[in-house]
């Protein structure tokens, strides 16, 4: 499997630094581009809508969401500072190809949900600071893609230090807005005292939540740890997983500020005065000048906004970019992914104002928020069983303390949306005027995500029954595979290399080598051992199917060895794509021999990957056999 990011990845040095302050300054930098998702436009209208309608009563749910930030971020790091998988990565190695195409779409579409957010947020800073229409300002963000392009090519360290920039504007922005609007510091911190007045209180509560912590930051946040290059002994590790915390931390604060700041400003001007249904962003920059007696005020607010909706939008897009690479294992133009996830946000986006009209953006972002957080399950439960896998983790897996806290928190979350959509669905039902199309898609629809959840949730058990299975089988049986090789036809090459997988499809590509260098060449058997193990820890790994593999390898050697053939064996750890040339390369052979799937069109786009991959990187010809149709 390819690095995650490639083009950046493991691109800053944390090696070398004299002092303990250079150190960590080496390691800061992830968490901050993760932070902006958690300030972006989205977080905005709920947390305008959460102060308007209840005043300071949901500043604990902006509380309780930053904690749960900063677990399940704190959790995501540790996954790619281990483990060097980001989770769509390692999710793509744990589930079968069906549950990872599901999962990829789901995250797909909390990019998108993400996206829209992004993409009229930034259309509404800019038609409040210039006037200019929202339908040509939602089609004007389209011109962001190429400022993405120029950032990540000019390094990571560039990119961090754009979006630092686009934060501290924020954040100033915000401590003028506080000191314009002097909130009232004691129902502040009475707004931390957990409570939920109604039920359109609840559903303010789950968008806030959706707004804050993201589904896409888990991610991205995996991955990016991975920018850093350290030492990978056990204290370097732990050094690399401290930094990183402080960085989460120092940065996730910094983002629950902005967000406490936008619900406070809100219940300090709109709540106040009796306006209670201040949703939308517009009509909170056009209250704000009359209400706080300052000219500043909204332009700085229109400021933060466009900042906010810039800043997320890059790391929405790389997020974009991971889950595509991660689940697919598709790796197509950086341009390209970002013109197909900005059309997939823009088209609903002005599809919406042209029908609707411009007071519909508020309810979209929204929705957005709560589409996010339907989908914070299917990213939370695998990130938590990753973790606190041994076999995965190798001795940095989570604390029973720690597990226990992050189900709790799975729990609360998975809880809050079941809540939110089986009251959804039974509106629906209730309102409806033909309620037998709901029974037939809505509700079906519910009732798989549903056992999809479920599924992810007792996955490890199933794989664990699943093992013991296949251990019993290759224990009684450990090879079932005769090899009938047929009288030698003749002989052109002296050392031929034969990629093996202990199939049927074995006796074909051997075959064929036999009869192209008969008993006077010398044949290499190679076979590379793919689980999680071996993807980790290398030739290091003593897992059950290695010890099966090397025994299935030495049953070639000795059947081949008996019928007068000359035979090597090599046991390679890892990708095939990446082994097998190295083992070709470092080796002194005339030919290599793998057999492929005779895959055609997309299907060799998404399965053919290891025969590509191997084609580029040797220096032999290659000889492919097809051996499946």
């Amino acid at each position: 499997m390819n690095k995650s990011l490639e083009e950046v990845n493991q691109s800053i040095t944390t090696e070398g630094k004299k002092t303990g302050f250079r150190k960590i300054l080496a390691f800061l930098g992830p968490a901050y581009l993760i932070s902006v998702g958690y300030m972006d436009p989205g977080n905005w209208a709920t947390d305008l809508a959460g102060g308007s309608q209840f005043g300071y009563t949901l500043v604990w749910v902006l509380l309780m969401s930053n904690l749960m930030a900063l677990l399940l971020q704190s959790l995501s790091a540790r996954l790619g500072i281990v483990t060097q998988r980001d989770l769509a990565q390692a999710s793509r190695e744990t589930y079968s190809p069906f549950i990872n195409y599901i999962l990829y779409f789901l995250a797909e579409i909390a990019i998108a949900a993400c996206d829209l957010a992004e993409v009229l947020g930034m259309a509404i800073g800019i038609n409040l600071l210039t006037g200019i229409p929202l339908i040509y300002g939602v089609l004007i963000t389209v011109l962001d893609t190429f400022l993405l392009l120029f950032l990540i090519n000019k390094g990571m360290r560039k990119m961090e230090a754009f979006i630092i920039a686009l934060v501290l504007i924020i954040g100033f922005s915000f401590i003028f807005e506080m000191i314009f609007a002097e909130p009232e510091m004691g129902k502040v911190l009475t707004g931390l005292i957990p409570t939920l007045p109604n039920k359109a209180a609840l559903y303010i509560a789950i968008g806030i939540i959706g707004a804050t912590v993201m589904p896409h930051n888990l991610y991205l946040h995996s991955s990016l740890v991975q920018t850093r290059k350290f030492d990978r002994s056990n204290a370097g590790i732990k050094q690399a997983l401290k930094y990183n915390f402080i960085d989460s931390t120092i940065a996730l604060n910094l983002a629950f500020f902005v967000n406490a700041a936008i619900l406070i400003l809100a219940a300090a001007t709109f709540y106040k005065n009796g306006l209670f249904h201040v949703a939308e962003i517009q009509d909170a920059h056009q209250l704000l000048a009359p209400i706080l007696g300052n000219k500043w005020a909204p332009i700085l607010f229109a400021v933060a906004l466009i900042a906010a909706g810039q800043s997320s939008t890059i790391t929405g897009t790389l997020a974009g970019q991971i889950i595509m690479e991660g689940y697919l294992n598709l790796r197509i133009q950086p341009w390209v992914r970002r013109i197909i996830t900005r059309l997939i946000a823009i088209i609903p986006a002005v599809l919406v104002i042209l029908i609707y009209g411009e007071s519909a953006t508020g309810k979209m972002l929204i929705f957005s928020q709560v589409i996010l957080s339907l989908q914070l399950g299917f990213a939370i439960i695998p990130l938590i069983h990753f973790v606190s896998d041994k076999s995965k983790m190798n001795g940095f897996e989570i604390s029973k303390i720690t597990q226990i806290t992050s189900w709790i928190v799975a729990l609360i979350i998975v809880s809050l949306n079941a809540k939110l959509v089986f009251d959804e669905i039974n509106g629906w039902l209730q309102t409806s005027n033909n309620p037998i199309v709901l029974w037939l898609t809505v509700v079906p629809l519910a009732v798989g995500f549903l056992i999809l959840l479920l599924y992810i949730v007792f996955k490890p058990s199933i794989t664990r029954v699943k093992e013991q299975a296949e251990a019993f089988v290759h224990n009684h049986s450990p090879h079932n595979v005769e090899l009938k090789l047929e009288t030698i036809k003749k002989y052109n090459k002296k050392h031929i290399a034969v990629s093996v997988d202990f199939s049927s499809a074995d006796e074909k590509a051997l075959q064929h080598a036999i009869d192209l260098g008969g008993k006077e060449a010398s044949y290499t058997l190679i076979h590379v051992v793919e689980t999680v193990g071996a993807l980790i820890y290398g030739n290091k790994v003593r897992d059950h199917e290695t010890t099966i593999d090397e025994k299935l390898l030495h049953n070639y050697y000795q059947m081949l060895s008996e019928k007068g053939f000359t035979i090597n064996t090599k046991l390679g750890f890892g990708k095939p794509g990446k082994v097998i040339p190295k083992i070709v390369n470092e080796g002194n052979f005339d030919l290599l021999i793998m057999g492929t799937h005779g895959h055609t069109g997309f299907k060799d786009l998404l399965f053919g990957t290891t025969v590509d991959n191997v084609r580029h990187k040797i220096k032999i010809p290659l000889f492919l056999v097809k051996t499946k149709q």
